[in-house]
Order: structure tokens, then sequence, then C-alpha cells
């Protein structure tokens, strides 16, 4: 199948935007990393990567379940990802940060894992 025009015009503006600046790609990168680095200092297992699709594995599909409802009550939206999608037992909230993001967005995400995490007595 060939791609939608709308989809190659996109494609074709991102790398115009990149041969002009690679400065959003690079806030990704330094964002990803501070994102990672901060779920692992907090004691959140996550796929080790520097893709900024960070799934944060809770292994059980209902607790994930639960964990991605009580994220977005908080406003933070993140998905729950469990069988069929992923391996049984390896049920995971997948989170994806953005260029738009900033280390305080980052902090806020994290700091509302670090409350869900208490209140369900993970």
């Amino acid at each position: 199948n060939s791609l939608a025009p709308a989809i190659a015009g996109a494609s074709i503006e991102m790398f115009n935007m990149l041969e002009e600046s690679t400065a959003l790609r690079d806030h990704l990168e330094e964002t990803t990393t501070y994102y990672r680095d901060l779920l692992v200092k907090e004691g959140f297992d996550i796929i080790p990567g520097t893709h900024p699709c960070v799934p944060v594995m809770l292994y059980d599909e209902v607790t994930a379940a639960e964990f991605a409802e009580r994220m977005r009550a908080k406003g933070v939206y993140v998905v729950a990802f469990s069988y069929p999608v992923v391996p049984k037992g390896k049920a995971r909230i997948r989170t994806q940060v953005c260029a738009s993001h900033t280390k305080e967005d980052i902090d806020f995400i994290v700091k509302c894992f670090k409350e869900v995490r208490a209140e369900m007595g993970l």
C-alpha cells in the first residue's frame, strides 16, 4: 500500500525542518534520557533503551489497567498494554515522551507514578 499524501507531505516537511535545525530532536533525546533515568532512580522497572517510547512494566493486567486509570485521573495520559498486545504476564503502562515535554512535565509525570504506586500499595 502506498502512503497517504498527508503522511508523505508531513515527512518531507520534517526532513526539511531537520536540515535547518536538530534542536527539537536534541531536546527530545535529552528529555527522554532524563525521564528514563528518573524512573529507574525511583525504582520503576522500564524496558531499557534510548527511544522516547518508555514502557513501565507492571506485569499484571488488572494492575496495569487500574494504574493507567489512576494516572489519567491525575491528568497524565497513559495507556495500559496487556495480552494479546504484549505477551501474557508482561503488562505495562506505555508512555511516550514528546519534544514539547519540559523537565517540569517529566517531574510531574514521575511524581504521579510514585503517588499511584503508593496508593495501590505496589
